[in-house]
């Protein structure tokens, strides 16, 4: 298919797709780096062998996993012109994101009570790198967030139909990926010593 072809709507539509891609896969590269430090870091001395994930991380990955559900019935009930169940799910997916997020920060300090800091005397390098693995993800749940936020605005607008579902088909494409990096990220962690 010639992409220079169709109206100037099927152009931006593509377009925008397109864009999106490309950051997913630059996020996608970011995290490999990520995930690549912390295996060449794992033959220091001072690397921990024996820690656990907190509990709150599985908690934040049934959360994530259900968002990516919710955000799914959104979509097919805007498709079918059913506003108030998308409604519904569209709110869903969004107390479940801040939900997740809150459960991360249960997360961090579960590790600070198992008693390591990102930083200082108390920090360890293994732990500092979950720190900061998890806490770079959470900013991209935030930046999720905010897509979402921006459907359920346009959503309460009436924008959106079975013909005009670019902005949901962004949003909830951006928010699977962030829900199998999150899969990824956990079995990575947990897995990977």
């Amino acid at each position: 298919m010639d992409l220079t072809q169709g109206t100037n709507q099927e152009k931006n539509k593509r377009a925008k797709k397109m864009m999106l891609w490309f950051g997913i896969i630059s996020l996608i590269m970011s995290f490999a780096g990520l995930t690549s430090a912390f295996l060449v870091s794992r033959s220091r001395e001072d690397w921990l062998t024996d820690f656990q994930l907190p509990h709150a991380f599985t908690i934040s990955l049934v959360l994530i996993i259900v968002s990516s559900i919710t955000i799914i019935l959104a979509k097919r009930s805007i498709k079918t012109n059913k506003r108030p169940a998308a409604t519904i799910f569209l709110l869903l997916t969004l107390v479940l994101g801040v939900a997740f997020i809150v459960s991360q920060i249960n997360g961090f300090n579960e590790i600070i009570a198992s008693g390591y800091n990102f930083t200082g005397p108390t920090s360890n390098v293994t732990m500092s790198y979950i720190y900061v693995i998890a806490f770079v993800h959470i900013v991209h749940v935030v930046a999720g967030l905010i897509a979402i936020l921006v459907v359920v605005i346009n959503h309460f607008r009436k924008k959106y139909s079975a013909e005009n579902m670019l902005g949901v088909e962004l949003a909830a494409t951006f928010w699977h990926f962030i829900d199998i990096l999150w899969i990824y990220l956990f079995l990575f962690l947990y897995f990977v010593r």
